[in-house]
Parts: C-alpha cells; structure tokens; sequence
C-alpha cells in the first residue's frame, strides 16, 4: 500500500524536473540561434593581385581593307580578241599571259617597215658609194664640186630615211606586242569583262580583267585629329604596329605596320586617314572589306595593372574592391588607364600587392566579410 502510493509521487517530481531544466535551457538556445542568424555568412570571391607589367597603348580606328595595287588590264590596240588565257580567280605573276588579240595585221606592219628599211639602207650603201668615187675624181677636175656636194646631202638624206625606218619598224614591233596582254603585276585575277571572239580598241574603258594584288595588302583608316602628335611621334621612333581586328572585336587576322599619315586632315569630320600595309599570309583580308585596325603608339613600362572585371562603375566614379588584413572588403576609388586584352592599366588608388575582387561584385559592400576562393591569373600569363 506504500508503495502504491510513493510511485505517483517520484514520476511527479520527474516531470516537474523535466520542465524546469526545459524552461532553463530554452532561453539561452534561442540566443544562441538569434545571434548566429544575424552574423552573416563570409561572400566565396575570387581575386587578383595589382602588380606590374609592360602595356601597349593601342589607338582604335575603323578601316577597309584595300589592295595594294589594282590593274584594269584593257587592250592598246584594236583587233579580234583570239584567246582568253586565265582563269577567273586565278593567281598570275608578272609577266602571266592573260589573253591574244589577233597579231597579223601588226606583224604584216612590221614585216613592211622592215622591207622599207632594208630599201632604204641598200639605197644608202649605193650612194655612200658613188659619194667615195666622186670625191676621188674631184682633185683631178673629173667630176665637178656640185656633183660632189650634191652627192654628199643625199646620202646625209639617205641615212636620215634609214633612221626613221627603224623608228617605224620599232613602232610596229611594239604595236605587235601589245596583241600579247600580261599581267603587270602578280595578284588574282577578278570576273572575266570580254569574251574571246569579240572586238576590242584601244578606246574601251571596260577593260578585259581586274587585277588585285592580296599580298601584301593594306587598309584605309581613321583616327581622331586629337592623336595625331601621338601617332607622329610613334613614327619618329620606327615602324608602329598595327593590328587588324575583325569587326566584332573578336578576332585578329593580322599583323601589320603603319605606311603613311596622309597629308591633310578632314575638317568636316575631324579625323585623319592613315594606311597600314599586312602580309595577309592567310588572305584573311579581302578589298572592299570593313575591319578595325588597332595602331600600337607606345609601351607602358612596369606599369600598375589589374583585371578589367576588377573594376566597378558607381555614383561617385570607378572603383574597385580590395580586400582587407580582416577578409573584409573596401571600395578603393581607381583612375584607370590603358586597357589591353583583359587588363587595365591603374593610373591612381592602388599600390603593388593589394588584392582585388574580380568576381561577385553584386553581392558585395563596404565592409563585407569576404572568403577567398581563387586566385585568378591574368590572360597574357602573369602571375596572380
């Protein structure tokens, strides 16, 4: 019976324990809970290091690519066009035969101013001869000094025929050759203008093909007046670089120099032409086509640079975050300068050693907890 009774009473005092050690405990775990829900999590960044390196400063300018030379080959002299003998889009050398006008007429030319000048120079060996004999008999009063002086002026006549038959005979030697067309120079040949069996003159503006000459080649750009001294200046100190650039700014198909500054700049536009010449090894420049070349002025040495990604665009200016002895971040306003590939140079705000974010902006401010994750490196295979 007593021990009926005591049972109710120790499970009584247990749960009277149990809600009391509840109630103690419940306080302090949701402290515990609160606090760490408003200490906010340290933001996974990337960064880079400022450090030094050697920047070409590049000059931007929108050009079309033009050949180096352009021949329009026509005919010098009327006739039947015989023979077409290129291919269209073929490469020629100088000196490639590209097409036959019918020759005979000019060879019948030639042949005849040959025939008058051998007539002619038969004629004059006969007079130089009777010239000879007069001159002998003249001392003993055989023949009189008329004879004699009028001997000598016929052959002076004679010799002068002589000459202007080779000049013709020349001249129709050179018409002959004009029924052959070369290429003047070597290139591509274009779209074929005339077929075989047509007439052609001297006359035509048309021609028979277009020559174009793709390697070398060059490109027709502008530059603003303002960076004329600077482009001058470049070129007082040797050749200047210049890179040719797809016009998505993607690609670059080749590499080239600066030829000339043309002499006079354009006022209603306020820009200069320039001309650069390329290689074009790989024919990735084609006339008539739009490119932007890219013309290296200067080289900036051991100078303070950091990713492009690394700065920010604010209210107050550019800036960049830099992380901090505390993994927190600061928002460190920068001058930024040249940019090159995926770097930019640093004019003012930073110093050689700081690290800066270059990713995870958006989720970042002043005085953020940060946690490093990477180290990135630069794209022209620097250090981090």
């Amino acid at each position: 019976m007593k021990s009926t009774t005591a049972r109710p009473l120790l499970v009584a005092a247990g749960v009277l324990v149990l809600a009391t050690l509840a109630w103690l405990w419940r306080p302090a775990s949701s402290g515990a809970a609160a606090a760490a829900k408003g200490a906010a999590p340290a933001t996974p960044v990337d960064v880079a290091s400022v450090r030094r390196a050697d920047v070409p400063v590049f000059l931007d300018g929108l050009g079309t690519v033009q050949a180096l030379n352009t021949v329009t080959v026509t005919a010098r002299v009327d006739g039947q066009l015989d023979r077409v003998e290129f291919v269209e889009g073929q490469d020629v050398h100088k000196g490639t035969r590209l097409a036959q006008i019918d020759p005979r007429p000019y060879q019948a030319a030639l042949d005849q101013a040959v025939a008058t000048g051998a007539r002619d120079a038969a004629q004059l060996e006969n007079a130089r001869l009777d010239l000879r004999r007069y001159e002998q008999l003249a001392p003993e009063e055989l023949a009189s000094k008329q004879t004699v002086d009028t001997q000598r002026a016929l052959v002076a006549q004679l010799e002068a025929q002589v000459r202007v038959d080779a000049a013709n005979a020349d001249n129709a030697r050179t018409q002959l050759s004009y029924t052959t067309l070369t290429s003047p120079i070597e290139g591509r040949t274009g779209i074929r203008l005339v077929d075989a069996g047509n007439i052609v003159h001297a006359s035509d503006t048309t021609g028979i093909v277009v020559l174009t000459q793709l390697q070398p080649i060059a490109t027709i750009f502008t530059l603003p007046e303002d960076v004329l001294g600077e482009v001058n200046a470049a070129l007082a100190h040797g050749a200047v670089p210049a890179v040719a650039v797809s016009r998505d700014h993607r690609d670059e198909l080749d590499h080239g120099t600066v030829m000339l500054v043309d002499n006079q700049i354009d006022a209603t536009t306020g820009t200069v032409r320039l001309k650069a010449t390329f290689p074009n090894a790989h024919r990735r420049l084609w006339p008539g086509e739009f490119v932007n070349v890219r013309v290296q002025t200067q080289l900036k040495r051991q100078a303070l640079v950091i990713p492009l990604v690394a700065l920010q665009r604010g209210p107050d200016g550019v800036y960049a975050y830099v992380v901090q002895q505390d993994s927190t971040v600061e928002a460190v306003p920068v001058k930024p300068g040249a940019e090159w590939n995926d770097l930019v140079v640093v004019e003012q705000g930073l110093e050689v050693g700081q690290r800066v974010v270059v990713s995870n902006h958006y989720r970042l401010q002043p005085k953020a907890m940060v946690r490093i994750a990477g180290a990135v490196k630069a794209a022209n295979g620097g250090a981090p």
